[in-house]
């Protein structure tokens, strides 16, 4: 996430205190004038179930610009574009790893690609095209080129693109970089870490291989931006931050986006639910997938149970 720039030099804005807040003047009207200027220009919005955590952030971020309270931060953020960004950054939550929920990338192992590989063998060019939308600092992004490089037969034969969007482009500028610690590999085989990364001093560095799988871009995912008929969907935790008309819209263009047959998959806790889309729903292994019916099948969606691969 983008860190929010502190002033620097020996002046001061006028609207800034001569020391660090303690007791932050923040009334509620002030939250709703940041929480719907928010809203305008990013359609993102800060309901009720995210009050506490939204009026936290807001306060910590005050403290740090050394503020005089909320009506100073909304007429910061509303005059420039570079300040409501580096807020928007800090209020957005990136928290991700590689293989963050393991179920799903069994499913795309065990389930989505050999259906794909079935549909697509003969096909010329056999091309594969995957969306993680909502992508952070990329590890969903190359996890999923990773399982792709493990799972697919022939791989090189593939013409594989994988399009890794998300709103935070600093966030993007780490994904595009492909560096990551050790700490961050934790849930990455050995196996995995020897064959798709590079020990460097400064940490390990996706390969090239990999690298080539993917192209970073920025993207509010309420825009309507054409991406192309696609296999595969991610998007994990995103559609949280939207309000019930928005996710709606979103899940529309997902769903016109998909392949017949293709897939759609969300984050562990998150499900669909009075969506218009007649996505079909199974249950792969621990993981709850959505598929769009081919056009034999389209009907009311079912749920199909699969105890175990």
């Amino acid at each position: 996430m983008l860190a929010p720039v502190k002033a620097s030099g020996p002046e001061r804005a006028p609207n800034m205190k001569s020391h660090p807040a303690t007791t932050t003047k923040l009334s509620e009207p002030e939250l709703d004038d940041i929480r719907t200027l928010i809203e305008q220009r990013s359609a993102i919005l800060f309901d009720a179930s995210r009050e506490r955590f939204f009026s936290a952030r807001i306060r910590e971020y005050i403290e740090e610009k050394e503020l005089a309270g909320g009506a100073a931060l909304f007429e910061l953020i509303k005059g420039s574009s570079t300040e409501y960004e580096a807020l928007l950054e800090r209020l957005l939550t990136q928290e991700t790893s590689f293989f963050r929920y393991p179920a799903v990338y069994d499913a795309l192992d065990k389930r989505i690609l050999p259906e794909v590989q079935e549909r697509k063998f003969w096909q010329n060019p056999r091309a594969l095209r995957i969306w993680s939308a909502g992508c952070s600092t990329g590890e969903e992004a190359y996890s999923i080129a990773i399982t792709l490089c493990d799972a697919l037969k022939f791989v090189e034969a593939w013409d594989i693109e994988i399009l890794a969007t998300d709103i935070s482009r600093r966030a993007l500028r780490h994904a595009e970089r492909g560096l990551y610690s050790k700490r961050s590999l934790q849930d990455v085989s050995l196996g995995q870490v020897d064959a798709h990364f590079t020990s460097t001093k400064h940490g390990f560095q996706i390969r090239p291989r990999i690298r080539k799988m993917i192209s970073f871009a920025q993207m509010n995912l309420v825009e309507p931006v054409y991406v192309g008929k696609l296999d595969c969907i991610f998007c994990m935790n995103v559609l949280m931050y939207f309000s019930e008309e928005r996710r709606r819209a979103i899940l529309r263009r997902f769903y016109d986006a998909l392949e017949p047959g293709g897939y759609f998959l969300l984050g562990h806790s998150e499900t669909l639910s009075n969506v218009p889309m007649k996505f079909e729903s199974m249950v792969i292994g621990d993981c709850l997938i959505y598929r769009k019916p081919v056009a034999a099948e389209s009907r009311a969606a079912s749920v199909l149970v699969e105890e175990s691969l």
